[in-house]
């Protein structure tokens, strides 16, 4: 009863709170061509401005986080104008050059990125993501070249990173926390990413040691940052895997802007090229919008929402994969009956206002919902042969299966229904004075969950029916005739309401100053995080974690551009809905928070080769987890345990090379080496499902010299095999064989015919800021890559084959890119 009174009265000091508008700090030099200050020189953007001193230093505060031309003049020189977009709270150096003879050619955008080197934290610009497209239809397709990050799946968005799971990462867009749905368990349903890489202004990614303002996950935080118009636009991509189509604008007072994006996805064209035959009619559509409305300089209101439809229908028919050696190939031929109809629907809204008090106080408050109704209905009949193929180079039935092995069958069924509704109110306060900077919040959520799980699976081979192995009267057939009742292989059924409240909290304070001659940045905070599970027929239970977390970097002054950082923190991740959910769909409410002692330790060096700018980031990482909660994988499923029986740990280092390769383009080279094990119920330490040992990850970036308007990209990927799985109710530490390495090149090639700068007076060209064609081809070299095993049982010799199931082959896609 006090936790709800306490959560009533932090409800009516929210509601009282006045929201803000956050600044940002430009300040510099002004300088002629001989290197003398200019006086008197005017720095405007819109109703702001300034000038310069006897000594041409000028400083102007700008609104942070959005596009603001800031314009530099002279009456005695050219003016330039140049587009900066900087951090709340970030002071950035900018010492312009004014020319008698300087003409500007295009407007120049800066985003401002020191305050991220010392956090830790990858940057990754915004056209860079809208550039390079990919199997992946979101930001996932340049994550996975990043070390540390693995996806093995490309038909998926899900990702892990040194070696947690997919459940492990944050998301965050516009300070709001976004969800995934809950049922999906194959990548071909998955359809888009919550983020539309039109509409992203800012991308920050920290693959582990990241600050107490961050939520309680395990892994990562990707944190993004949707853009404000500054004019109108639309911007439109088409492909033969979907399209999508992106409107901004704003008022004549510049008070209220609008960015709205429709996107539809249809992976047919990838998976019509899988092994599997069958009649397949997916539908993904999302509607985004973001709308700002400033009130006055101070206050201002803005709304994020997102509708996403995700319809999945699916009817394999058959199916032959082939396995096994050179000497002795083994195929599985699969005749299929029966179909699958899936549904997932996502409802979200989220309403932030802000107020600035001073330039020390900031504050904010946040209001979002996420509503998510999912179902999940399939009956498939699998009839399957298992047998000898048909090797012999010149013959006639070449791949045959000639002589089966095996002969069975499997029902699979589901009625799968889950109604979840998650609502959300926070307050976040912003302090600086004197170099400090403060940062607290303090959060309400409850979580509302139904859901209904129906599962069962019959395994027949030759005509026997093969019960579970955890029955009593489990059968030895054909040797010995079963005289009990039949029963499913598999059989789940569970009912559940539950609900979950959460109050969570943190704050944290961080410095940057000098150390001697040399600049260092100081972050340490705390968080708190109180949560109470109950529901119909769930006994009741509350539990409480505090997780300090600290952060020191150096960048000494010896002449070279190096920066030094370590990072530490005690890491918890309370139970999430299904991570309280067990293999047999029941809730268990004492499930813990699982805990990671998290040692993060960095080095960034940044240098010029060919003059042009270079940097090479590595960091080494140390975990050690306990209160583990086990789980497996299936596709992009995951299962727990929900039992806290296992303890683990991890280490790795991850390496990055990035710049201009090329001159004008940014790419990179990244390198990672990870090990994590865990131990179950005290027994000897195994591989974890997501234990990828060596990855290697490229982005590269080129164009023609004589034709610049010839752009090429390259995104290579090489990982090595996770764990394969087990069959049901088998010993994973007597399954311990590895998938194979996932290899992948995607390449892709445009011919930009309008440009920004395109000054030509063609009539049709001068309908279009921008217009690019191009051509992709998703996995050049037709590589095989598996992303799970199918288990097969073969009655008379008892042995389990683990067939693999194939990702797509080479895929080509065309694409087209405008914008008005």
């Amino acid at each position: 009863m006090k936790i709800k009174y306490l959560y009533t009265t932090l409800l009516l000091v929210f509601i009282n709170i006045q929201l803000f508008a956050q600044n940002a700090t430009l300040r510099g030099i002004l300088l002629d061509q001989e290197n003398n200050p200019i006086e008197n020189a005017t720095v405007s953007a819109k109703t702001l401005g300034t000038v310069s001193n006897s000594n041409g230093f000028y400083i102007l505060k700008i609104p942070a986080a959005r596009n603001v031309e800031v314009e530099f003049s002279h009456v005695n020189y050219k003016s330039i104008r140049v587009v900066f977009n900087l951090e709340s709270g970030q002071e950035f150096e900018f010492n312009p050059v004014l020319k008698s003879d300087f003409e500007q050619i295009e407007t120049v955008v800066i985003t401002g990125t020191s305050r991220s080197v010392f956090e830790g934290v990858t940057t990754i610009s915004p056209n860079i993501i809208r550039t390079i497209k990919g199997a992946q239809p979101g930001v996932e397709n340049l994550l996975k070249t990043l070390p540390g990050v693995n996806i093995s799946n490309e038909l998926s968005t899900q990702y892990s990173v040194r070696g947690g799971n997919f459940d492990e990462n944050l998301v965050y867009v516009n300070d709001i926390e976004v969800y995934r749905p809950f049922l999906v368990r194959s990548g071909q349903q998955e359809g888009l990413s919550f983020v539309n890489t039109d509409m992203v202004e800012n991308l920050k990614f920290s693959a582990g040691g990241f600050q107490a303002k961050y939520g309680d996950k395990l892994s990562s935080v990707l944190d993004i940052k949707y853009r404000k118009p500054s004019s109108f636009g639309v911007r439109a991509d088409l492909s033969l895997l979907g399209g999508s189509i992106t409107a901004e604008g704003i008022s004549k007072n510049n008070s209220f802007s609008a960015l709205v994006g429709l996107r539809y996805r249809d992976n047919s064209l990838l998976v019509d090229a899988k092994e599997t035959i069958t009649n397949y009619d997916p539908k993904f559509l999302d509607v985004q919008t973001y709308l700002s409305y400033k009130i006055n300089s101070k206050f201002e209101l803005s709304f994020l929402g997102n509708i996403a439809s995700n319809v999945y229908n699916y009817a394999p028919k058959t199916r032959q994969t082939n396995f096994g050696t050179l000497e002795n190939p083994v195929a599985l031929l699969v005749f299929y009956e029966g179909q699958e109809q899936d549904q997932y629907n996502t409802y979200f809204g989220a309403l932030k206002g802000a107020y600035q008090i001073n330039d020390h106080l900031n504050l904010k408050f946040i209001a979002s919902s996420f509503h998510t109704t999912e179902q999940e209905y399939f009956d498939i009949l699998a009839q399957y042969r298992l047998g000898e193929v048909n090797s012999n180079i010149g013959d006639e039935n070449l791949g045959d299966v000639e002589f089966s092995e095996g002969i069975g069958g499997q029902i699979n069924h589901a009625r799968n229904d889950l109604d979840a509704l998650i609502t959300t109110i926070e307050h976040r306060g912003d302090y600086k004075k004197n170099k400090n900077h403060f940062q607290w919040s303090i959060k309400y959520t409850n979580e509302d969950i139904r859901d209904r799980v129906v599962e069962w699976e019959v395994i027949d081979s030759a005509g026997f029916s093969i019960n579970p192995p955890n029955l009593d009267q489990f059968d030895n057939q054909p040797y010995t005739p079963n005289t009990g009742p039949l029963a499913p292989f598999e059989n789940i059924r569970a009912t559940n309401e539950t609900k979950v409240e959460r109050l969570q909290g943190f704050g944290q304070w961080s410095k940057r100053s000098k150390l001697g001659n040399s600049e260092v940045f100081y972050n340490f905070g705390v968080r708190a995080h109180q949560w109470t599970v109950s529901g119909k027929n769930i006994d009741k239970k509350q539990q409480i974690v505090f997780s300090p977390r600290a952060q020191f970097s150096i960048k000494p002054d010896n002449g070279k551009d190096m920066l030094y950082r370590i990072s530490a923190g005690i890491y918890y991740q309370p139970p999430f809905y299904r991570e309280l959910r067990d293999l047999n769909g029941t809730v268990n409410s004492d499930v813990k928070a699982q805990k990671s002692i998290h040692i993060v330790a960095g080095h960034e060096y940044s240098f010029k080769i060919w003059k042009r700018p270079f940097k090479l980031i590595s960091e080494i990482y140390y975990k050690n987890l306990s209160d583990v909660n086990p789980y497996t994988v299936e596709n992009v499923r995951i299962r727990y345990a929900a039992n806290n029986n296992a303890k683990a740990y991890a280490y790795g280092l991850d390496l990055r090379l990035n710049g201009e390769f090329v001159p004008g383009t940014e790419s990179w080279f990244s390198f990672g080496y990870l090990k994590t094990e865990e131990s179950i119920d005290g027994r000897d330490f195994i591989a974890r499902p997501m234990d990828q040992r060596l990855k290697f990850g490229v982005l590269f970036q080129d164009y023609i010299p004589k034709l610049p308007n010839m752009k090429m990209y390259l995104n290579l990927v090489y990982n090595t095999g996770v764990p394969g799985g087990s069959p049901s109710y088998a010993d994973v530490y007597q399954y311990q064989t590895r998938l194979p390495d996932y290899k992948r090149a995607d390449i892709g090639m445009s011919y930009v015919v309008v440009s920004p700068k395109d000054k030509s007076n063609k009539r049709w060209k001068r309908r279009f800021k921008e217009l690019t064609v191009g051509v992709e081809i998703f996995n050049l070299f037709d590589v095989q890559n598996s992303i799970t095993n199918t288990w097969v049982r073969d009655v008379y010799s008892k042995r389990q084959y683990s067939i693999p199931n194939y990702l797509t082959p080479r895929v080509f896609n065309l694409r087209l890119n405008m914008s008005f």
